[in-house]
C-alpha cells in the first residue's frame, strides 16, 4: 500500500519546519520506501508497518506541539510493490 500523509503542528508558532523534520526523520529511519515533497510524505509497505510509522511520526510532532493535524490518503493494492516509483514513472513516460 501507499500512504501519503501530512502532519502539521498547531499552536507551535509560525516556524514549524523543525517539528515537521522530526516526523520525516521517523519515516526515513523506518527503512520503508518513502518520498517527501512540499505537501506530503508518502510511504510504501504493508498496512501494519506503514500505519505504525504514521503513528510514530505523528507522536514525534505531538511530543513538541500542543495540537497536531493529520491528513492521510491511502492506496491499497494487494500484491503490488514498487508503486512509489512506478506511478511517477508512468506519468513521466506519458509526458515524453
Amino acid at each position: 500500500m501507499l500512504v501519503a500523509f501530512s502532519v502539521t503542528p498547531l499552536g507551535a508558532g509560525e516556524e514549524v519546519g523543525e517539528l515537521v523534520a522530526e516526523a520525516v526523520r521517523v519515516v526515513r529511519e523506518s527503512g520503508l520506501p518513502n518520498r517527501t515533497d512540499a505537501m506530503f510524505t508518502t510511504i510504501e509497505g504493508e498496512w501494519d508497518e506503514v500505519m505504525a510509522v504514521v503513528k510514530a511520526a505523528t507522536d514525534a510532532v505531538a511530543a513538541r506541539a500542543p495540537r497536531v493535524s493529520l491528513v492521510v490518503k491511502a492506496d491499497l493494492r494487494p500484491g503490488v510493490t514498487g508503486a512509489l516509483d512506478a506511478k511517477v514513472e508512468s506519468v513521466e513516460r506519458h509526458l515524453r
